[in-house]
């Protein structure tokens, strides 16, 4: 949205008579700009009188130079009598007010303010980065969105800044074309300010603007939103030699990087997967995978985190959650066991239900590119609303390695602890792990590190080979459970490997 059209909507409302505008955004500087602009710039329709107001500042005229602020209109009950008892018309915009409209006398004021519109027009704007209304307001105040910058404005910033380096060093700046297309589109969703400092950020911190700067503008860009902590950045991802096996899953994603990579912008990118199957089998190690082949960053969002006692908190919180996520995509958005953060009980009054149906509204409608890797393990517990066809675009079941990817497990795992095995033991080894999950076989490479230590002697073929005959595998202990598992999914899910 242009600044244009900002300004015609905020005149609009102030020509509206609305006697109380709430604005809810971190950028207040952009706020206040926006009001002078709209209210006592050379275009505006009628010139009104601009005050600020903060707590620490108190009251100050702002569309003039009129000295220093009103020192002893800092305190907000003095300030809203002060803008109580003026009759001159004006537009009043409060910073960080939201904690005193828990006080009624406040609450007293602002409505008395607002219902004497038509004796002294006076527009009070509160500016917050986030703003509950009381309800005795509720119908005297408007709601007025501060647009983000739009894709346009983002690459002017971009390209001022580049400009600004190139001016301040006497030399051109190293710039990848592809990567100002990847940072313009990863400063979608923050304020004017925050993203001219992302991009200072990443063309003054070495002169360029490549591949190196995407990640730490996400990151950034992660930290700068917050968050009640059921969404956060993995710094790790994994590449694609990390997960054995899983060849229809790997190939599945390589066919549809291109919709993220910005290859292919004709394609429309997909909602996500579920993968289902055996614990320790390598379905977490999958969606950090997903992030690196997809070269998007992994976020990780914690169900449990959004859970709150308090009536409609925990929808809200998923809410914020997955809009989160929304403007920080691209991404991969990993679910771990979503089946614990949805499954119902009967003691959690709806919550369950009213989470799944948040989340699978936000999944069918959303057009943002966040693609969801959902991880689960029990079926007993996932609702049919998740599993049925559509929700996601493909749901895999994850089993244990064959022969032919416990070998390459083993050789990474040992290698990782300076075992290195010709094939022919690795092959022997395998064998010896028939049944084993992924999780088993890199634990029992742990295991015999310690064995081998504890004797004082070299790590060797013979050390793994004891532990994994010593271990009983999830695969016999639980081989009922499974085997059933396997049963539902030979007919309902697509094998990953």
């Amino acid at each position: 949205m242009s600044q244009g059209t900002l300004r015609a909507d905020l005149a609009a409302l102030v020509a509206g008579r609305v006697p109380i505008i709430v604005v809810e955004t971190r950028d207040e500087a952009a706020v206040m700009r926006l009001v002078l602009d709209t209210v006592a710039g050379p275009t505006a329709r009628t010139r009104l009188p601009v005050f600020g107001w903060t707590l620490t500042g108190g009251l100050q005229r702002r569309d003039l130079d009129v000295g220093p602020p009103q020192r002893h209109n800092a305190q907000p009950g003095d300030l809203l009598q002060w803008i109580h008892d003026v009759t001159q018309p004006g537009v009043y915009v409060l910073k960080d007010f939201h904690p005193f409209l828990d006080d009624p006398v406040h609450v007293r004021l602002l409505k008395d303010i607002a219902l004497g519109f038509e004796a002294a027009p006076r527009t009070v704007v509160l500016v917050s980065h986030r703003l509950t209304v009381p309800p005795e307001l509720s119908h005297l105040v408007a709601r007025f969105d501060l647009a983000f910058p739009s894709e346009r404005e983002r690459r002017e910033f971009v390209e001022r800044v580049v400009m600004e380096w190139q001016h301040a060093h006497g030399r051109a700046a190293e710039v990848d074309y592809h990567a100002v297309d990847l940072l313009v589109a990863n400063l979608a969703g923050l304020t004017r300010a925050d993203v001219e400092r992302l991009a200072r950020t990443a063309v003054f911190d070495d002169g360029a603007i490549d591949a190196s700067d995407i990640a730490d503008v996400t990151r950034a860009k992660h930290d700068l939103l917050g968050g009640d902590g059921a969404v956060t950045y993995e710094y790790e991802t994994a590449s694609l030699a990390d997960l054995g096996g899983m060849d229809r899953l790997k190939s599945w994603l390589a066919v549809r990087a291109p919709a993220f990579d910005g290859s292919a912008p004709h394609l429309q990118p997909p909602k996500g997967v579920l993968l289902l199957g055996v614990q320790g089998c390598g379905k977490s190690l999958a969606s950090k995978v997903a992030a690196s082949m997809l070269g998007v960053p992994l976020l990780r969002a914690d169900l449990g985190a959004v859970r709150d006692k308090y009536v409609g908190e925990s929808e809200r919180k998923l809410r914020a959650a997955l809009a989160t996520a929304d403007v920080l995509a691209p991404c991969v958005l990993w679910i771990d066991e979503i089946e614990k953060g949805i499954a119902a009980d009967s003691s959690d009054d709806g919550v369950s239900s009213r989470l799944l149906g948040t989340f699978l509204t936000w999944l069918a409608e959303k057009d943002s590119k966040v693609f969801v890797v959902a991880t689960a393990n029990n079926i007993t517990a996932l609702p049919p609303e998740l599993v049925r066809k559509g929700r996601f675009d493909e749901i895999f079941f994850v089993d244990q390695p064959s022969p032919a990817v416990r070998a390459p497990m083993l050789g990474i795992h040992a290698g990782r602890r300076g075992l290195v095995c010709d094939e022919g033991t690795l092959a022997a080894l395998a064998a010896r792990a028939e049944g084993f999950s992924g999780a088993e076989i890199e634990q029992a490479v742990v295991s015999a590190t310690y064995a081998a230590h504890a004797r004082g002697e070299t790590l060797g073929p013979e050390h793994v080979a004891d532990e994994l005959a010593a271990t009983r595998p999830l695969s016999v202990v639980m081989a009922e459970p499974i085997a059933a598992l396997r049963t539902w999914a030979s007919s309902r899910t697509v094998p990953a490997g």
